[in-house]
């Protein structure tokens, strides 16, 4: 029995042989023992062939064996545990290292809503970052990528919500929410995302900043924002706000003191000293997130809250909860805790976009104008050859000019909301023109509007057009400006049985609201700002 099962093996070690040869000079080592231990692993069969032959008649088998056992030592000694089946001992390492490779670039399906709550599923893979995403949902969708898209992690269930910044990686995201949590990533504009490089004046209150260090002179909110990219300087960010007592409903009003080491409240009064500050939370392994209805959701004070969650836990009980007085002081706190948690990391987010577009520096790009802004020149094509306007005042009067030949062209347009004037009244299909507009929202209260603006970015010029809930007759304007939303109301006048609307009394009449619109984008006028970026619900 013991020589049958000898022979078996040595008829497989044969038939191998001849598909590898690494395999065969594993298996032709283990040829030629006759004992029970040939089916030890190859460790042991290594330490074997240092031993000399048994007796001089199998000298020269041995001598083939022993140069053939020695090719085996010259490599690196891998146990095999299954030398019967003669598999070549590099086989289990070269799958993990193909298996790991893979896992790298394993894909993973991902849905993204949109404001409307539509959604859309994206296969991507695991190393994808935020900015990737939203470029990808860009093309998909035809949009102009204007550096204002954003992904937003949305957890319902605790009433929060925060931007996923630009460098970030989706599935870590993803992979730190509960298997039963509802979250969702949603996908829309923010055009305060960076807002505070182009203009820190709106973001930092002279009453909230102080500095560790005396400084001579005043400091301007630019030299404000550099110290916050800087390592060795901070400048300390102070004042009131409401705290959620953990474990309790109540809320209590404290000072607090934002530093690099983390959030820091004083026990007494305003008193930063060391014996009267107590530490709060730190930011470096949490993210903050806002709450925008924080007074419904956690009973505080106001809606303007935000708060911290650690990244591995997701409970209630795990928030350190706060709250302002108001949004421009909110706006303040979580601009100087992104600031001082990702430093020049969120400037490199906001420079990369300028520079990988057009391969040229920043400086040759305005930052408060979009790309698409920049790309645009004025064209005269009246004479035999096409040129370019290269003379600002020019390019605006032949667009003035343009506009107002292109408006009496016969176009039909609305005179008045719900009736149309003389010349329409044949065209029922122009009564309501104005709603194929993405800035018109029809029938939003003036809660849903402000919601909409401040999801969009409190940025001078985010405007939306919205039907009057006072006056069915008329229109409002919801703009903001100064980190404030107003609302102006658009009000119908007639003059000669024509119908116009007007934002200043009849002094400037416009015969709908798509030439209101696109004047006062040109024109201040009555307006504290020019409307530039409008609030738009898009569809995925």
């Amino acid at each position: 029995m013991t020589t049958s099962l000898q022979d078996g093996q040595s008829a497989a070690g044969r038939a191998a042989a001849r598909d590898s040869p690494l395999a065969a000079q594993v298996c032709g080592a283990a040829q030629g023992r006759g004992d029970a231990h040939d089916l030890a692993p190859a460790p042991w069969l290594h330490a074997r062939t240092l031993l000399p032959p048994p007796d001089g008649t199998r000298g020269c088998a041995a001598d083939r064996r022993k140069k053939k056992d020695l090719d085996v030592l010259e490599m690196p000694s891998i146990p095999n545990p299954f030398p019967e089946l003669c598999c070549s001992p590099f086989t289990s390492v070269l799958s993990a290292d193909l298996f790991s490779k893979e896992n790298a670039r394993k894909k993973q399906v991902i849905k993204v809503y949109s404001e409307d709550e539509t959604s859309r599923a994206l296969d991507v893979p695991s190393d994808i970052t935020a900015r990737d995403v939203c470029q990808l949902l860009i093309l998909k969708n035809h949009y102009i990528d204007d550096h204002s898209w954003t992904l937003f992690e949305h957890l319902p269930h605790i009433g929060v919500e925060r931007t996923i910044e630009d460098h970030e990686l989706v599935i870590e995201v993803l992979s730190n929410w509960g298997i039963e949590e509802e979250n969702k990533l949603y996908f829309r504009k923010n055009y305060a995302k960076y807002e505070f490089f182009k203009n820190p004046v709106y973001f930092f209150p002279e009453h909230m900043v102080s500095f560790a260090t005396e400084t001579n002179g005043e400091i301007s909110p630019t030299q404000i924002l550099q110290m916050f990219l800087s390592s060795s300087t901070y400048p300390e960010i102070h004042g009131f706000l409401h705290a959620k007592e953990q474990g309790k409903k109540s809320w209590k009003k404290v000072y607090f003191f934002l530093r690099r080491s983390g959030l820091y409240f004083s026990t007494k009064g305003t008193s930063k000293e060391p014996r009267h500050l107590q530490f709060f939370t730190e930011f470096g392994n949490s993210d903050i997130y806002v709450s925008p209805a924080g007074k419904k959701k956690h009973g505080a004070p106001t809606n303007y809250g935000f708060c911290f969650k650690p990244n591995k836990a997701g409970g209630p009980r795990d928030l350190k909860m706060l709250c302002a007085e108001e949004e421009q002081s909110r706006t303040c706190w979580v601009t100087a805790i992104r600031l001082l948690k990702y430093g020049m990391q969120l400037y490199q987010n906001y420079m990369h976009p300028y520079q990988g577009r057009s391969g040229c520096s920043s400086q040759s790009v305005s930052p408060m104008r979009s790309i698409s802004e920049n790309s645009l020149v004025a064209m005269d094509f009246s004479g035999q050859k096409s040129r370019v306007i290269e003379n600002p005042t020019e390019a605006l009067s032949v667009a003035v000019e343009e506009g107002l030949a292109w408006r009496k062209k016969g176009c039909l347009r609305l005179g008045s909301h719900g009736s149309p004037t003389a010349s329409s009244q044949s065209s029922a299909t122009n009564m309501a023109i104005h709603r194929s507009q993405p800035w018109f929202h029809h029938k939003i209260s003036r809660d849903e509007a402000q919601r909409l603006i401040i999801q969009q970015g409190l940025v001078d010029g985010v405007f939306l057009v919205r039907d009057s809930q006072s006056n069915p007759k008329t229109f409002v304007l919801s703009m903001s400006h100064g980190q404030k939303i107003k609302h102006f109301q658009i009000i119908p006048v007639e003059d000669d049985g024509e119908m116009f609307h007007t934002l200043d009394d009849g002094h400037t009449r416009f015969t709908d609201l798509i030439q209101l619109v696109e004047f006062y984008q040109l024109n201040k006028g009555v307006l504290p700002c020019k409307l530039k970026h409008y609030c738009a619900r898009i569809a995925l």
